[in-house]
């Protein structure tokens, strides 16, 4: 299916102009859409590729670069920051004497980084759930979208962000690639639509809330998919990772587009 493709700009939360990527069929008409968010790496080519590859499949896509307010969050210190902070042990990763210690050998770009995306993380992550619904509001009102039949998705931190918004907006389904719970995880009450989990066998972190999310899900008789990837570590999809895997990724990649197919388009 041939698609169309464009970089635009949308107005944040508070004003600040965000910039951001979509695809959508090329043929005149209103699409069934998906939110896709990016994990920690930012809007790449990675996302870029994950949008232009839905939208093959006749969604409409739109994928926020949240990043973006952050002057210092190129791709480039984005790299040089997260390339030695996963060289860390898992456990490590959220030490701030170890995050200290690699801040001290970097440059002022990738130390930057890595105080807005670890020591400022609560911050982001609340400015980046606000700058959601602007970008939610603009999905809504692009031209190619079918606002009644909208779709979320997130990886890593995306995945945990796109979770917890589908409990806030009135998404009709969400696929979330290893992402952690909503927090409390009793707003599941409030999702509008199914969700299908990607997990990846040995994400320790991430997995420990796999028990609180089925019984959450049980307990609110909301529709739950999920599925683990044994021996695939955290990443496993991103295909620019050492840790990606082509076979998983692929399979996973079927139950994301059937579990939009079911729920956006029939």
């Amino acid at each position: 299916m041939d698609i169309t493709e464009e970089e635009v700009t949308f107005a944040g939360s508070d004003g600040f102009e965000l910039s951001g990527f979509t695809a959508h069929p090329q043929d005149e008409g209103q699409y069934p859409s998906i939110m896709l968010i990016h994990e920690i790496w930012g809007l790449n080519d990675q996302i870029r590729g994950v949008a232009r590859r839905y939208a093959a499949e006749g969604f409409g896509v739109l994928a926020p670069h949240f990043f973006s307010r952050y002057e210092v969050c190129t791709d480039a210190n984005i790299r040089a920051a997260m390339g030695p902070v996963f060289s860390l042990p898992p456990e490590k990763r959220g030490d701030p004497n170890a995050l200290q210690d690699l801040m001290d050998s970097m440059d002022e770009g990738p130390r930057e980084v890595i105080r807005i995306l670890y020591a400022e993380r609560e911050s982001m992550m609340v400015k980046m759930a606000d700058d959601v619904k602007s970008a939610h509001e603009f999905l809504c009102n692009s031209s190619w979208v079918k606002s009644d039949k909208l779709g979320v998705t997130g990886f890593c931190m995306g995945g945990g962000l796109a979770f917890q918004i589908a409990t806030e907006l009135p998404y009709s389904a969400a696929v979330i690639f290893y992402g952690q719970n909503p927090n409390p995880v009793d707003v599941v009450a409030s999702l509008s639509g199914p969700v299908f989990a990607i997990y990846a066998g040995e994400d320790a972190r991430v997995n420990a809330g796999i028990p609180a999310i089925i019984q959450a899900m049980i307990e609110n008789k909301k529709t739950f998919g999920m599925k683990v990837y044994a021996g695939m570590m955290h990443g496993f999809f991103n295909e620019y990772s050492s840790l990606h895997d082509p076979d998983a990724a692929a399979d996973a990649w079927q139950l994301a587009v059937a579990h939009f197919n079911k729920y956006l388009k029939e």
